[in-house]
């Protein structure tokens, strides 16, 4: 059997969320960058299913490959990080400053993923820019303007909206991440992150790492959209919506869910065999869970 329970999961949450911060920046760079670059593809092909089937379910049950891929190989997706990392800086195993030295490493690096796919499928669907007729094409050039214009027209109730619907995007991705936590095999770590990372897609909802390829892909093919106008009315507002989703709902939440009210320390079988083993080898003895993602 290879489930486990919930106070184990939230242990794992913790020491995850610590080890995310101990690897150097070069690392958090590179393993952004390919994260970044995957999701973009898994859009795509997302995208790919919804012009094919004009289903947008279609895309919604694609889409999470990118997420499985990212998460099996161990690469950082900044969005998953927001609910595991406040939870150590919560129980002051790392800084607060440690913790935003690994978001901005990796942001950085999915930025750079995801301009270097989106330049690549560009020059891809409009045939090295001699023709515009693929729909693809049309597709990310309305989904650039729609993630932007679209709440610029609403004035600051745009901000809030995309806020909120950034809120319940990452609830779901985060939810994602830890669900991959709760199974010990291949096949039930990937079943159970694809349901919420389908949720999340179906409805639409916004996703900072996802919009890094969306909006500048639609601005590379001829989406009226400026930068102005992608990091003030979607990249900065979805990245904090993000922020407060994953950390409150999912890691807070799973947190007191678990923790509210009890007198037992936080602790599973599996950690207290990695304390007995760093005791008996050194206090640089890294815990063998802590490299996963």
């Amino acid at each position: 059997m290879d489930f486990v329970k919930p106070a184990e999961v939230l242990q794992s949450m913790i020491d995850i969320g610590e080890s995310k911060t101990k690897i150097n920046r070069v690392q958090m760079l590179i393993r952004g960058m390919l994260a970044g670059a995957i999701l973009a593809f898994a859009t795509t092909l997302a995208y790919t299913a919804v012009s094919q089937t004009s289903l947008g379910l279609a895309g919604a049950l694609i889409f999470p490959a990118g997420f499985v891929i990212i998460i099996l190989l161990g690469l950082e997706l900044v969005t998953g990080s927001f609910a595991l990392i406040p939870l150590a800086v919560m129980k002051r195993r790392v800084r607060l400053l440690d913790m935003f030295r690994n978001y901005f490493w990796v942001t950085i690096g999915h930025l750079i993923g995801c301009a270097f796919y989106a330049l690549l499928y560009g020059l891809t669907t409009t045939k090295m820019g001699t023709d515009m007729s693929n729909p693809l094409v049309q597709t990310l050039i309305q989904t650039s303007e729609t993630k932007t214009l679209g709440y610029q027209q609403l004035g600051g109730a745009g901000i809030v909206l995309v806020i909120i619907k950034a809120i319940l995007c990452n609830w779901m991705v985060t939810l994602g991440a830890v669900m991959a936590m709760t199974s010990t095999s291949t096949l039930g770590k990937i079943v159970a992150m694809w349901l919420p990372i389908m949720i999340f897609f179906a409805q639409g909802f916004e996703h900072a790492v996802v919009n890094m390829f969306v909006i500048p892909a639609g601005m590379m093919v001829g989406a009226q959209v400026s930068i102005a106008d992608w990091l003030l009315w979607n990249q900065i507002p979805v990245l904090a919506g993000n922020l407060l989703g994953g950390a409150v709902f999912t890691g807070f939440g799973l947190y007191f869910a678990q923790h509210w009210g009890s007198s037992s320390k936080l602790s599973s079988p599996l950690a207290t065999m990695q304390g007995d083993r760093s005791g008996l080898m050194g206090s640089d003895a890294a815990p063998e869970w802590g490299t996963r993602s």
